[in-house]
């Protein structure tokens, strides 16, 4: 007679997964914030099971049986993750922002925008009506263009970006979600390549997560983040040159009450040090108070 083997439980695998990647010094923050949220991620992945729902009824899966196939797709995930450190959304070709599912991959950094929390309630005190045009600038992977436009259903949105090839990903995802009625894709360097409005008219809401990272943090960040574009990271010396140039050239393109919304990231200081009178607003988000900043197409005007 031989032994009936018994398949591994979802539980103990995911536990064991946790474990390695703990033991592996990474580094967690592309679109899971740790081991447990990491392992499970990848474990719900190679079960092919649909992943929002998986991860709302996570404590209720610990029993369910994990075949021998699915074992091995997450075993190779899990020796691919610790072996080459790049984040789990190149390894899936997924990420997800706020609950929507995008596909990325290296041509793209991995959506985490702070901004994604804002858009669905937040931003509405400081917009006087829903925006009819939105722009996204450095739109990378489309999210948060993509996000507006499902928040703002009426919204035409315009997604820009220098790299060719984020916004060969960025049109994938925009067909992904059924969008391309509303939202047009444009390279541009910045905001060079939007026209001046005519007087009255302009972008209501502009959008942006730009290169912010200054030079000292890039030489010293972790390995997961030499696999995201270089150009979607540095932003100069003090992290402010590409800030400097968009909100210099900003209130060519808004709307006479429009708003900016940009994320600066861990850079307070140096936007502070660049602009000491501009009047913005932080905007309070899951990463403390100085992640994202607002100000006005008035404030720019006058400061301009």
């Amino acid at each position: 007679m031989t032994r009936k083997s018994v398949a591994p439980q979802f539980g103990p695998t995911w536990s064991s997964a946790v474990r390695s990647l703990q033991g592996a010094a990474l580094y967690f923050g592309h679109g899971a914030a740790s081991a447990e949220d990491e392992a499970a991620w990848m474990l719900i992945h190679a079960l092919g099971w649909p992943v929002m729902e998986s991860f709302a009824a996570f404590d209720s899966l610990a029993k369910r049986p994990v075949p021998e196939d699915a074992m091995a797709r997450f075993n190779d995930l899990v020796g691919q993750r610790i072996s080459t450190r790049k984040p789990v959304a190149y390894l899936l070709g997924e990420a997800w922002l706020q609950g929507v599912r995008f596909k990325v991959d290296e041509r793209v950094i991995v959506p985490r925008s702070f901004i994604a929390e804002l858009l669905p309630e937040a931003l509405e005190p400081w917009l006087e009506a829903e925006p009819s045009h939105v722009a996204d600038i450095c739109t990378g992977s489309g999210c948060l263009g993509i996000l507006a436009a499902m928040r703002w259903p009426q919204t035409q949105v315009i997604c820009t970006d220098i790299s060719l090839d984020a916004l060969d990903v960025a049109e994938v995802n925009i067909g992904l979600h059924h969008l391309s009625d509303r939202v047009q894709l444009l390279r541009s360097d910045l905001l060079d390549a939007l026209p001046t409005p005519q007087s009255g008219e302009g972008i209501d809401l502009l959008l942006c997560n730009p290169p912010y990272v200054n030079a000292t943090a890039m030489r010293t960040l972790p390995q997961e983040y030499r696999h995201e574009p270089a150009l979607a990271l540095a932003g100069g010396s003090d992290g402010m040159d590409l800030i400097r140039r968009l909100l210099a050239d900003a209130p060519r393109v808004l709307a006479p009450f429009g708003v900016v919304v940009v994320e600066i990231g861990h850079e307070r200081a140096h936007f502070e040090a660049a602009f000491p009178q501009l009047p913005v607003i932080w905007l309070p988000t899951s990463a403390g108070d100085d992640n994202v900043l607002l100000v006005h197409a008035g404030a720019l005007r006058e400061a301009a």
